[in-house]
């Protein structure tokens, strides 16, 4: 059976419209929302820029050069236009426009979001149903805790406990003995002497399994997991309580029972029936925690020294470079307006009575 027919493939093309639509002015309120809270930060960006013993005439130039001179409509009016032709301006840390930048860093975190993502996905799903099968045992009692755990304690605390743990050559005494697990890389994309692979997608696992470079690829890939696992843990934590608590509430479903009476294995009633119908609040969370994992990566990037767009956001907020802080909140916007509309498709495609209730106000 199709999951969408002609008609509800046609209303789902004109709730992605109104969606993008909307999304426009979402984007215009942000723009004006960004722009002005960047101008109003304390501090005169240009002294920044150049420095304390700068002479006040070159200082005076770059005020200038960035129009902070002349009244607030008229910078927003130049930025704006600018912006939509795909012209951030320059940053004032690194010299080079903010475009240049924004390709450079952002795929670093891209990557490592995505892995973090996957990782807390399959896994908050697989504890929250592994808790709900068995409500109320032991299983259940250490899946609560260790959630519990994992939504209390901050990302960066993780990265540092397992910076020193897995990635260190400090030794580990038990008292009976004494060890080292050196087993990861502590900071970097790659190891050195490793042939970087051919700029792609800027990811460093995917351009390499493009072009063939398994090493390279097996080499990013062991770099990217200790600050994966430190960025997923909240996410995970979060999602397998919520999958728990939403499949334990439909066990109690009358729909469960009649299936259980029939005789139907209880591998395929847990699996099947009620699994896809307890991920649907699962996904929303996955959504708006994918998206935030773009902005709460900055201190598990520091930590680790990873290249991304987060550590250079919070470079860019120190030294007040404002064309640089606009174009990472734009990114910021962007990301979460569309794994917002992915979610509402991806939750219409779990239930279809959300889709049956869409169709109608339409």
């Amino acid at each position: 059976m199709n999951i969408f027919n002609l008609q509800e493939l046609q209303r789902l093309v004109i709730f992605l419209g109104r969606r993008l639509f909307q999304s426009v002015f979402v984007l215009f309120g942000l723009s004006i929302l960004i722009f002005l809270l960047s101008r109003v930060l304390p501090g005169d960006p240009a002294r920044t820029a150049l420095g304390a013993r700068a002479p006040e005439e070159t200082v005076q130039r770059l005020r200038e050069h960035m129009r902070l001179d002349e009244p607030l409509i008229e910078q927003y009016r130049f930025w704006l236009f600018n912006a939509l032709q795909g012209d951030l301006g320059d940053s004032l840390v690194s010299r080079r426009p903010v475009v240049d930048d924004v390709r450079d860093f952002l795929p670093a975190t891209m990557e490592l979001v995505l892995l973090s993502g996957l990782i807390s996905a399959v896994g908050g799903i697989t504890l929250g149903t592994l808790s709900a099968r068995h409500k109320d045992t032991w299983v259940d009692n250490i899946v609560r805790v260790l959630s519990y755990l994992g939504v209390v304690i901050p990302a960066f605390i993780v990265a540092i406990f397992l910076l020193l743990l897995f990635a260190s050559n400090l030794p580990i005494n038990l008292g009976f003995t004494e060890f080292e697990l050196d087993w990861f890389p502590s900071i970097g994309r790659l190891s050195s002497g490793v042939e970087r692979p051919p700029t792609v997608t800027g990811m460093f696992t995917i351009d390499a399994l493009l072009a063939g470079q398994f090493a390279t690829f097996l080499d990013a890939l062991h770099h990217l997991i200790l600050p994966a696992i430190a960025l997923s843990l909240g996410s995970m934590a979060q999602e397998a309580r919520i999958t728990r608590s939403t499949m334990s509430d439909n066990l109690t479903k009358d729909y469960i029972a009649a299936e259980r009476a029939l005789g139907i294995p209880e591998r395929t009633v847990m699996g099947r029936f009620l699994l896809k119908p307890s991920l649907i609040p699962t996904v929303s969370i996955f959504g708006l925690d994918f998206a935030a994992n773009i902005s709460n990566a900055f201190l598990v990037e520091i930590i680790f020294n990873w290249p991304g767009i987060s550590r250079y956001a919070s470079r860019a907020m120190l030294r007040k470079d404002l064309n640089a802080i606009a174009a990472v909140v734009l990114i910021l916007g962007v990301t979460f307006i569309f794994a917002n509309i992915l979610v509402d498709l991806v939750v219409g495609i779990l239930d279809p009575r959300i889709r049956l209730r869409g169709a109608r106000s339409d």
